[in-house]
């Protein structure tokens, strides 16, 4: 699974902006490639779970504009290893 890390600006071009990744976001959690999406409470940012592979997130971080929107900035892209939850690798 990969984690993407966002961090927002007061700048308003990113809502013009969010309407359509947020659309990107759904179709991509019915296809099983987001486990879970959203920003943090206090709107500063928000945090990503994808669960494809380092070159899939990188492909779908470039096809979305909004990431490179003004106001937005992508923080980190790490890979993550849940050994609790949905997701984790099963016992052999």
């Amino acid at each position: 699974m990969i984690c993407v890390e966002l961090a927002f600006s007061d700048d308003p071009r990113r809502l013009e902006a969010r309407p359509a990744h947020r659309e990107r976001l759904q179709a991509l959690y019915a296809a099983g490639e987001v486990l879970a999406a959203g920003p943090w409470a206090d709107d500063s940012g928000a945090l990503l779970i994808f669960t494809g592979d380092r070159a899939r997130v990188d492909q779908i971080l470039g096809e979305d504009p909004y990431y490179t929107a003004p106001g937005v900035t992508v923080v980190s892209v790490r890979e993550w290893s849940p050994v609790v939850g949905r997701g984790q690798p099963t016992a052999a």
